[in-house]
C-alpha cells in the first residue's frame, strides 16, 4: 500500500464541503499520519516474508527449520597428513603460509595427521613445507603432503532451506534411505552418499559416499564414517547410528578417467600450447559440476556436447570437431557409483 493511495483514501473520507487540497490544514494534518501507515504496511510485508521458509532471511530460517529439529552445519576443520623426519609431540603446533596445523594422532612412524586450526575449507587448499610454532629437537623436514577430511564451510542459506523442503518430502526414520543419508551427510568431510539396502542379503546396507570437495575420498575418511555409522569390530549391534541388525559396509566413490581427443581451429597466431591450460580447467569445472550431482545421479554422463560448447567458448578457439571419449565418438556413462577425473587431453 503507497503512501499516495493512503492519503487519498483518507482524504475521501473528509466531507468535500472542506478544503482538502495540498497545504490545506486537513491535507497536513493526513499526510504524517499516511507516511507511518505506508511504513507499518512494508513492515507488515517484511515480516510475513520472514514468516514462510521460502521467503525468510537467515536468521529466521533458521528458527524455521529449528521446529523440524533442522540446524545450520557448523563449519568443520580438515584433518591432514603430515610426514616428518621424527616423531613429533602430540599437539605440537605447526604452520604453513597464513594457517596452523596441530598434530592430533600418530599414523605411522613420522607420519600424523594433522588439524588445521582454521574451520572450513580454507585448510583444503594448502600443501607443502611446515614451520614449526615451537622449537622441536631433531626435526629438519615436515611436509604437509594429502588432504584426510576435507574442511567445511558452514552450511549456506539455500541449502539449509532446501534441507527444509526435503525434510518435508521425505521423512527419515529409524535406519530407512532418507534416515541414512541425512544422518551421513551430517558427518565431517562427506559430500554425497547413495544408499543400497539388502544389497548382500537381508540386513545388509551398504554406503558410498564422495568427499566435500566432490573427490574419491581418503581410506581416513572411510574409515570414519564406518565407525560413525557401524564399527567393523561391532557390526549389527547398533553400535553406530545405524539400527540393530544391520550391517552396514561403507565405501568410497571411484574414478574413471576420461581421456578427449578433438580437432581445434585456432584463431591466427594461435597454437595448442596457448590455450591447453584453459582447456583442461574447462574440462575440470565440468568434470566438477557432474561430481556434485553424483548423489542424485543413477549414472553420470560425459556428453561430447558439453566438452566442445566449453572449448569452443575459449579465446582463440574457432572450431572443434572429431571429439572422441576414451577412443570413441560418443558419450561416455559412467557406472553408477563412479566419478569422472581427466586424464589425457589431445587438441
Amino acid at each position: 500500500m503507497t503512501y499516495e493511495v493512503i492519503l487519498q483514501r483518507m482524504l475521501d473520507r473528509v466531507p468535500n464541503n472542506i478544503d482538502k487540497r495540498e497545504g490545506s490544514i486537513i491535507y497536513n494534518a493526513l499526510a504524517p499520519a499516511a507516511v507511518e501507515l505506508q511504513n507499518m504496511y512494508i513492515e507488515l510485508d517484511w515480516i510475513l516474508n520472514q514468516s514462510f521458509a521460502d521467503t525468510a532471511q537467515r536468521k529466521y530460517l533458521i528458527k524455521r527449520c529449528a521446529e523440524r529439529g533442522i540446524i545450520p552445519e557448523p563449519a568443520t576443520k580438515a584433518i591432514l597428513k603430515g610426514e616428518f623426519n621424527i616423531d613429533v609431540p602430540i599437539g605440537s603446533r605447526f604452520s604453513l603460509d597464513t594457517l596452523n596445523y596441530r598434530v592430533i594422532e600418530k599414523i605411522s612412524d613420522g607420519v600424523f595427521k594433522l588439524e588445521c586450526e582454521t574451520p572450513g575449507s580454507e585448510g583444503n587448499q594448502q600443501f607443502g613445507t611446515l614451520i614449526p610454532i615451537d622449537y622441536i629437537e631433531g626435526l629438519t623436514s615436515a611436509e604437509l603432503t594429502e588432504l584426510l577430511i576435507p574442511g567445511e564451510d558452514k552450511e549456506d542459506t539455500e541449502s539449509l532451506r532446501e534441507r527444509y523442503f526435503n525434510s518435508l518430502e521425505s521423512q527419515s526414520f529409524g535406519g530407512n534411505i532418507a534416515d541414512y543419508k541425512e544422518k551421513t551427510k551430517q558427518l565431517p568431510g562427506v559430500g554425497g552418499v547413495k544408499v543400497y539396502p539388502v544389497w548382500n542379503g537381508g540386513g545388509t546396507v551398504k554406503l558410498v559416499i564422495i568427499d566435500s570437495t566432490y573427490n574419491v575420498p581418503s581410506s581416513t575418511l572411510i574409515d570414519a564414517v564406518q565407525t560413525a555409522v557401524d564399527p567393523i569390530q561391532n557390526q549389527g549391534k547398533g553400535v553406530g547410528f545405524a539400527p540393530i541388525g544391520h550391517v552396514v559396509t561403507v565405501e568410497g566413490v571411484s574414478a574413471t578417467t576420461i581421456n578427449i581427443n578433438t580437432n581445434i581451429t585456432y584463431q591466427e597466431g594461435w597454437t595448442w600450447a596457448d590455450i591447453e591450460p584453459y582447456v583442461h580447467k574447462a574440462i575440470d569445472d565440468y568434470f566438477f559440476e557432474l561430481a556434485s550431482s553424483w548423489e542424485n545421479e543413477n549414472n553420470l554422463i560425459v556428453r561430447i556436447s558439453q566438452i566442445e560448447t566449453r572449448i569452443l567458448n575459449i579465446a582463440g578457439v574457432v572450431d572443434i570437431e572429431n571429439t572422441t571419449i576414451n577412443g570413441q565418438a560418443q558419450n561416455f556413462v559412467l557406472g553408477a557409483d563412479n566419478i569422472p577425473v581427466r586424464g589425457e587431453v589431445i587438441g
